[in-house]
């Protein structure tokens, strides 16, 4: 017959282990920006779905206004850049910072062929491109 395990000691290796995904987690998204001026200290999460005729990236970019963003296609990445600043009027004690705020940038391989610009919509808080097939 097997040991019995028991169940205070499962459940909280359980939780630990739950807790370390999650820091890792944090730190994929918000780690501190790399020397220089223009590097970034954050990655946006995103969606990519494909169809037939185009392809949909989703960026996850709460509290970014339009005139913060900077997208172009580099040689068959997919460039989403800009920048989070921390709102108006936070010049007194912060007790918590989990948003993460500053310069990000993600570069998105994109899949084999042609591609043209298509839909570009921040709604949401998420910023949706939709990036033509040409051929």
């Amino acid at each position: 017959m097997p040991p019995r395990r028991d169940p205070a000691s499962f459940m909280w290796s359980e939780a630990v282990e739950l807790l370390d995904r999650a820091e890792r987690l944090h730190r994929q998204f918000f780690r501190p920006a790399p020397p220089g001026p223009r590097s970034a200290c954050w990655t946006p999460p995103i969606d990519v779905y494909e169809t037939e005729d185009a392809v949909t990236i989703v960026v996850a970019l709460p509290g970014v206004g339009a005139d913060q963003l900077h997208v172009a296609v580099e040689d068959g990445v997919l460039v989403v850049a800009g920048e989070r600043t921390l709102p108006m009027g936070c010049d007194g004690i912060i007790h918590r910072l989990e948003i993460p705020h500053g310069r990000f940038e993600r570069r998105i391989e994109l899949p084999a062929g042609a591609f043209r610009m298509g839909r570009r919509e921040l709604s949401a808080g998420c910023l949706v491109l939709t990036l033509d097939k040409t051929g």
